[in-house]
């Protein structure tokens, strides 16, 4: 028995299978809610906003994938786990479904141990993906120690992400977080998305990708502290997140053509003929 009910919303057009998944998880004690079809589970998804989502591919009218598509293009149901239930183990079919955003896949037929440790696998994923992000909250609303630390961009100043409201919270995330060496995976878990989908859906939209956009931060603020402060390049390297001032370094010089050390004398020397 679980300690808590989570909900489990199970979209299956199958009438003796979905009931018997209903009632299996519901004696596990689940909180369950059934959906004889696609139409209808997207509306009950949207209201309910089930834990976790089962969801079978082949239906009539709506399939799975497109259950999965809608789903994930609704920020309020875009984050809750997705697991398909498939008579077809296919390596297109399994990509199509990841690429859209699904976080598994069960073949069917399928016993209700199957389903019970998938599903025990999602919540203990969501589980870690929430006590990192509370972490690093936590870790992020310390006070700097230094007053050179990486600051956010000043209320006067241009940010360098586009404006789509669609990406604000990806966006919004980076600008918090650059500093501490994140990743897509980062991102990616912290608004609910997979990597692949995230990828796809920032990609269309910008025309770059997630680890672009956090580089071109990091160089952002490597800029204003070469600037702006008297920090080594080793430490600003180490402010930004990156464990090897090489890698910094290299970073630097492919978006600038000088390496910082170059780039800041050239900068002071402009501002230095500028005064004059």
């Amino acid at each position: 028995m679980q300690e808590s009910l989570n909900t489990i919303l199970v979209i299956e057009d199958d009438t003796v299978t979905r009931n018997l998944y209903l009632k299996g998880l519901k004696i596990e004690g689940f909180d369950v809610i059934g959906a004889e079809n696609g139409a209808v589970g997207v509306q009950k998804a949207q209201k309910h906003l089930p834990d976790i989502i089962i969801c079978d591919i082949m239906m009539p009218q709506m399939d799975g994938y497109g259950v999965l598509s809608i789903l994930r293009q609704d920020s309020l149901t875009a984050g809750i786990p997705f697991i398909f239930l498939t008579a077809s183990d296919r390596r297109g079919d399994v990509r199509k479904g990841m690429e859209l955003g699904a976080d598994d896949y069960i073949t069917k037929p399928s016993t209700l141990d199957e389903l019970l440790k998938a599903i025990a696998t999602r919540l203990r994923k969501q589980a870690s993906v929430q006590n990192w992000c509370n972490h690093l909250l936590q870790k992020t609303a310390k006070p700097a120690s230094t007053p050179t630390a990486v600051q956010k961009t000043p209320p006067d100043s241009p940010s360098i992400f586009p404006a789509v409201p669609q990406l604000k919270e990806v966006f919004d995330f980076i600008e918090a977080y650059f500093h501490q060496g994140i990743t897509l995976c980062d991102v990616a878990a912290a608004v609910g998305y997979s990597p692949a989908y995230l990828t796809n859906r920032v990609a269309k939209q910008t025309g770059d990708t997630i680890n672009n956009w956090i580089v071109k931060r990091r160089m952002a603020e490597a800029r204003r502290l070469l600037q702006n402060s008297d920090e080594t390049v080793e430490q600003i390297s180490r402010l930004l997140g990156y464990q090897h001032v090489c890698h910094f370094s290299r970073q630097f010089r492919q978006h600038h053509g000088l390496p910082p050390h170059a780039w800041r004398l050239c900068s002071k020397n402009k501002e230095e003929l500028a005064r004059v």
